[in-house]
């Protein structure tokens, strides 16, 4: 826990992070209904030109205010905007054309493991020995989903191109994650600031990318449909859950914030349930109590 920061706020940030899992779930069910209509680096370019139009009335000024500092984050800012803003999404929705969206969410869950490792090397942070524990309890429940509580499913259970691409995608994600907290001196910016300036970088970086997928024919039909999921993607994938993650991370640090990427999976099932009519099964309600008790044992104060 951050020094300083009391209960309430610590509630709130998780809070936070399990909405940001909620919206990037959604995300991932969008990636993949629309792989078809909207090519990856014109739904990446979009969705983040949206969320900068939106946000940009309200921290130009301050952006401007705080020029100093950008400045001085200079290429660590350019580079944590690469992999969070441009690399992931173009990664994801990659992936999402040739595997499915519960997979997307799956191979999420592999970021806890990416990260706890990455935070001993790079942060010098390695997690307690009760956070490993939960983690494995987290592990076992994410494996009852995956074989749908068949032992013979799971050693069945095989990958494709779209899979391994997912997986480049968590590794990226850990390392913005990572990155943000160890150049954290840097980013001392109010959270929109930080965010505006990450975005301002992000679609100058996936603009050429859009212009290629233009200049080969690549675009998407302007209908109501295609517009809701870049409208979703731009505000709730995008402003929202990250201005959570990165507000979860600053207060409750790296290791407990990515444990909640385990309940990704869980989301997408009952996403899947209430809008795909997609029924639930007894293994989803034991993956996901499973999932639920190793994030409470990895990230409960201890007992005296």
């Amino acid at each position: 826990m951050t020094q300083g920061t009391g209960p309430g706020a610590v509630g709130l940030a998780w809070a936070g992070l399990l909405l940001a899992s909620l919206f990037w779930a959604g995300n991932a069910l969008v990636a993949r209904a629309f792989h078809d209509a909207i090519p990856p680096f014109t739904l990446s370019f979009w969705r983040w030109t949206l969320a900068l139009a939106i946000l940009l009335p309200f921290v130009a000024r301050p952006m401007w205010q705080h020029r100093a500092q950008l400045r001085q984050a200079g290429w660590r800012l350019l580079l944590v905007a690469t992999l969070g803003i441009c690399n992931f999404s173009v990664l994801l929705y990659f992936a999402a054309r040739t595997t499915v969206a519960i997979n997307l969410t799956l191979l999420n869950t592999c970021l806890p493991l990416a990260t706890f490792i990455g935070a001993g090397i790079l942060l010098n942070e390695w997690p307690k020995r009760r956070a490993w524990l939960g983690m494995i309890v987290a592990t076992v429940g994410l494996l009852v989903l995956i074989a749908q509580g068949s032992g013979a499913q799971l050693m069945a259970l095989t990958f494709n191109p779209g899979d391994l691409i997912m997986l480049a995608a968590v590794i990226d994600w850990a390392l913005y994650t990572l990155l943000l907290r160890r150049w954290s001196a840097y980013f001392q910016l109010p959270p929109l600031v930080l965010l505006g300036a990450m975005i301002v970088c992000g679609v100058t970086l996936l603009l050429p990318g859009y212009l290629l997928e233009l200049a080969s024919g690549q675009h998407f039909e302007p209908t109501v449909d295609n517009f809701a999921a870049i409208g979703y993607t731009g505000v709730a994938a995008s402003l929202l859950a990250y201005l959570l993650w990165n507000h979860g991370i600053r207060v409750l640090g790296v290791a407990k914030a990515v444990l909640t990427n385990y309940l990704m999976p869980v989301f997408t099932a009952l996403l899947g349930y209430l809008l795909l009519g997609e029924g639930l099964q007894a293994y989803h309600w034991l993956g996901g109590a499973m999932i639920f008790a190793g994030l409470l044992l990895a990230t409960r104060p201890s007992l005296r």
